[in-house]
């Protein structure tokens, strides 16, 4: 039996968690090592002296945007041909670029946060969420690409969850964008799955303890 991924990263959401998704929505196990330490970051094994790190299928991954690739295409959510697959792409590329915004909020000091906070949502209400309700009602589909689940909406779900953590009624302008019924991410949104909360204070702290020591 092959060994399960294992997943190295500091406990908490971050650049991880977007993986963890993909993982979930394939319904695979996984494991995880929660960084804490200084030394355990400098282990030397981080191509690029980056995390997050995950080990499976006998390699040693790094570098966020690889690992989620590869993901995709090995559970079959990366489309059927490389025309799919480069909307795929765009379309995660697009909502990695809002979603990064709301990761590095917590680090800001609280005005900043604020004031960054409210830009993103903006952005989200009037720039991201728009153009995804405009593609999912031109073609007339439940997905994004070749009405088929794929990464783009796996993506796009995590994102509008982590805005619906800070404005409720986000979506009340966007009714094709709604929470699809896959059974492996109903299961990963319950309590107790390896989803992970919103940052918090001693999440942030352990970040910058590690890393900017």
């Amino acid at each position: 039996m092959a060994a399960r991924p294992k997943l190295y990263y500091f406990c908490g959401r971050g650049r991880m968690e977007s993986i963890r998704w993909l993982l979930a929505a394939a319904g695979e196990e996984f494991e995880e090592e929660f960084l804490e330490t200084r030394e355990q970051y400098e282990n030397g094994r981080l191509l690029f002296g980056q995390v997050p790190l995950v080990e499976m299928d006998g390699m040693v991954l790094t570098q966020t945007r690889a690992i989620l690739s590869y993901l995709a295409a090995k559970y079959n959510f990366y489309g059927k041909d490389l025309k799919e697959r480069v909307r795929i792409d765009m379309y995660v590329d697009g909502t990695q670029v809002l979603m990064m915004m709301i990761i590095m909020a917590p680090f800001k000091f609280p005005e900043e946060k604020q004031e960054m906070l409210a830009s993103i949502m903006q952005k989200a209400k009037t720039r991201y969420l728009p153009a995804f309700e405009k593609i999912l009602n031109d073609h007339g589909e439940d997905f994004l690409v070749g009405n088929k689940f794929s990464w783009a909406d796996i993506q796009l779900l995590e994102a509008i969850l982590m805005m619906e953590e800070r404005s409720a009624s986000v979506l009340s302008d966007f009714p094709l964008l709604k929470v699809v019924n896959i059974p492996t991410i109903k299961k990963f949104l319950q309590p107790g799955s390896q989803r992970k909360p919103p940052p918090d204070t001693h999440y942030v702290d352990c970040v910058r303890n590690i890393v900017l020591l």
